[in-house]
C-alpha cells in the first residue's frame, strides 16, 4: 500500500511539473519575459521540455496498460482500448475545438488551420505558421493520438512471438531512425536554408519539432520503462532500490539536452545542429530515468508528496488545452492587471487558467471518465 501511494505521488509531481513548465514557457514566448520573475527566467526557458515529459509519462502509462494483461496470459481488447482513449481524450478536445471554431474571440491568434486537420489529427504534420497559429499546441495531442493508434497494433504483433532481442532491436532501430531523419533534415534542408536565406526557425519547427515521425523519442522511453517493469522485474527491483541514483542520472541527461538545444533557434551549425539531431533522445532518456525514480522505492519524488500536485496533475490535460489562449482572454477581459504590475497579472492569469480548466474538467472531462469507468465495469461483469 505504501509503494502504491508513493508511485501516485511521484507521477502526480512529474505531471504537475510538466504542465507548469509548459504554461510558463508559453507566457515567455507569447506574452514576454516582463510578466515573469526575472530570477526564474533561465529555468522557464526550458519549460518546453514539459511536453517531452508528458510523452514519457504517456509511453509508460499506455505501455503498461497494454502489456500487463500478457502477464496474466490474456490479450488486451483493442476495441476497449480505443474506446477508453476516446472517452479520455476526445470530449475535452472537441469542446475546446468547438470554442475555437464558433467563438473567434477565444483564439489566441486570428488565423487557424482548417478544422479537418484537427478532426483527423494531422495538424502537426501540415502546420503552417503563416495561415494558422491558433490552437497550434494541438500538435502534441496529434503525436499522442498517432501513438495510441499504432502502439496496440505493434504490441499485438510483437507478442505473437515474444523476444527480448527482437524488442530491443525494434526500440533501438526506431530511435536510430529518428536520429537519422533529423540529421537529414538538419544537414540537407535546414543548413542550406540558413546559409541562403538566414531565418530557419520555421523550417525547424515544421520539419523536426512538430511532426510525429521526428519527435517520438519520449514515447519510446516510456514504453521501454513499461517493458522493463512488466517483463524484467528482476532488473526493475535492482533499479528501484536506487531511486536517488536514477534521479541523478536523469538530471545530468536533462541538463545535457538543455545544453545541446540552447541555441537551436539562433544557429544551424556546430553544437546547435548536433542538438537538433540528438537533444530529443538525450532528453527522453533523462525524463525516463526521472520517471523511474518517481516510481522507485526510495526516490525523492516517490516519497515526498508535493502540496497541490494532485490537483494540478488532475487538471493537467484541461490546463494544456486552455492555458495558451487564456493569455489572450485575460488581457482582453482584465487589462487592469498588467497596469498593476507583473505579480498581480501573473496571479490573475494563473487563477484564471485554474478556473477555466476546472470548469472544463468538471463539466466535460470528468463525466466521460466516469462513463468510461462504468463501461469498463459493465464489460467485466458481462
Amino acid at each position: 500500500m505504501q509503494t502504491q501511494q508513493a508511485r501516485v505521488h511521484g507521477l502526480d509531481t512529474l505531471r504537475s511539473l510538466a504542465i507548469v513548465g509548459v504554461i510558463f514557457y508559453h507566457i515567455l514566448v507569447f506574452h514576454g519575459p516582463e510578466c515573469l520573475p526575472t530570477p526564474l527566467l533561465p529555468l522557464i526557458t526550458a519549460g518546453w521540455m514539459g511536453v517531452d515529459l508528458f510523452f514519457v509519462l504517456s509511453g509508460y502509462l499506455i505501455g503498461s496498460q497494454l502489456l500487463k494483461p500478457y502477464l496474466r496470459a490474456k490479450r488486451p481488447s483493442l476495441l476497449e482500448f480505443y474506446r477508453n482513449r476516446l472517452y479520455r481524450i476526445q470530449p475535452a478536445f472537441l469542446a475546446v475545438l468547438a470554442l475555437y471554431l464558433l467563438w473567434p474571440d477565444w483564439r489566441e491568434s486570428e488565423k487557424m488551420a482548417p478544422a479537418w486537420q484537427f478532426f483527423t489529427w494531422t495538424q502537426n504534420l501540415l502546420i503552417d505558421f503563416q495561415h494558422g497559429m491558433a490552437f497550434s499546441h494541438a500538435w502534441s495531442l496529434c503525436v499522442e493520438q498517432h501513438f495510441y493508434l499504432l502502439l496496440p497494433l505493434v504490441v499485438a504483433g510483437m507478442m505473437r512471438k515474444p523476444s527480448l532481442h527482437r524488442t530491443a532491436m525494434l526500440l533501438v532501430g526506431l530511435a536510430v531512425a529518428g536520429i537519422c531523419l533529423r540529421a537529414w533534415f538538419v544537414y540537407q534542408v535546414i543548413q542550406p536554408i540558413a546559409a541562403v536565406y538566414g531565418p530557419f526557425q520555421t523550417t525547424y519547427m515544421t520539419r523536426i519539432y512538430y511532426p510525429t515521425y521526428a519527435h517520438f523519442d519520449g514515447l519510446l522511453a516510456g514504453v521501454t520503462l513499461a517493458l522493463i517493469m512488466c517483463f524484467r522485474p528482476e532488473w526493475w527491483k535492482v533499479a528501484a532500490r536506487r531511486g536517488h541514483l536514477l534521479s541523478g542520472i536523469g538530471a545530468v541527461l536533462i541538463l545535457a539536452a538543455w545544453w545541446l538545444s540552447r541555441d537551436r533557434f539562433f544557429s544551424a551549425t556546430g553544437v546547435a545542429a548536433l542538438g537538433m539531431v540528438l537533444a530529443f533522445p538525450v532528453l527522453s532518456l533523462g525524463m525516463g530515468f526521472l520517471t523511474a525514480s518517481a516510481l522507485s522505492e526510495n526516490g525523492l519524488l516517490a516519497r515526498l508528496p508535493v502540496p497541490g500536485a494532485k490537483l494540478i496533475a488532475t487538471l493537467a490535460y484541461a490546463l494544456y488545452l486552455t492555458s495558451k489562449q487564456m493569455l489572450h482572454l485575460v488581457d482582453q477581459a482584465l487589462p487592469v492587471l498588467e497596469k498593476w504590475g507583473k505579480f498581480p497579472w501573473l496571479v490573475g492569469y494563473l487563477m484564471s487558467c485554474l478556473m477555466v480548466a476546472g470548469v472544463l474538467y468538471l463539466c466535460v472531462e470528468r463525466p466521460f471518465l466516469l462513463l468510461r469507468q462504468r463501461r469498463t465495469r459493465w464489460s467485466a461483469e458481462g
